[in-house]
C-alpha cells in the first residue's frame, strides 16, 4: 500500500462498503456475470469462454499471448479455457510453422458458427439492463478509460 497516499479528515464514509467504487464494479461484475449465464448455457459455454470467443470472432487465428492480452488474462488462467474449448470442438490451438514457441487459436466451423447463436445475446443485455444503447456505450467508454488510468 502507498504510505504518501493523503488520507481525508473524515474517511469514515469512505471506508463504508457503499462507498466502495470497488465493491459497485465487484458487485455489478458477479450480476452481469449472472446475467449471462441463463444465455450462454444453451450454447455449451461458459462468460470466460464467450469473452474469448468474441475476441476470436473479431479477429480470428490470434496467438495465446495476443488473446490474453486482449482478455487481460495470463496464459495459467487462459490455456485451460482454451483447452475446454477445444475440447469442445470451438477452437484448435496450433504452434506456429515459423516459430515453435508461438500457440495460435483459431475457430473451428463449429465455433464460427455459434456465433449466430450468440447474436440474441447483446439484445438480451441491453433489455435486462433497462439503459439506451448510448447511455451503455458512456458506461462502456468510463469503466475503460478507468481501468486504463487504473493500469497506467
Amino acid at each position: 500500500m502507498k504510505s504518501d497516499c493523503p488520507a481525508p479528515a473524515d474517511a469514515g464514509p469512505l471506508l463504508e462498503l457503499d462507498n466502495q467504487l470497488c465493491f459497485a464494479l465487484y458487485s455489478t461484475s458477479l450480476a452481469m456475470t449472472r446475467l449471462y449465464k441463463p444465455l450462454l448455457s444453451p450454447l455449451g459455454i461458459t462468460y470466460p469462454q464467450y469473452l474469448a470467443l468474441l475476441v476470436l470472432w473479431e479477429t480470428d487465428g490470434l496467438s495465446v499471448s495476443e488473446l490474453g492480452a486482449r482478455l487481460f488474462l495470463d496464459s495459467g488462467t487462459l490455456t485451460p479455457l482454451l483447452k475446454r474449448l477445444e475440447a469442445s470442438k470451438l477452437v484448435m490451438r496450433l504452434r506456429a510453422s515459423n516459430d515453435e514457441r508461438r500457440v495460435n487459436v483459431s475457430l473451428t466451423p463449429a465455433g464460427r458458427a455459434l456465433k449466430t447463436s450468440a447474436a440474441q445475446i447483446p439484445g438480451c443485455i441491453l433489455s435486462a439492463t433497462q439503459c439506451s444503447v448510448p447511455e451503455l456505450v458512456a458506461l462502456t467508454q468510463q469503466i475503460q478509460a478507468l481501468r486504463q488510468r487504473l493500469a497506467d
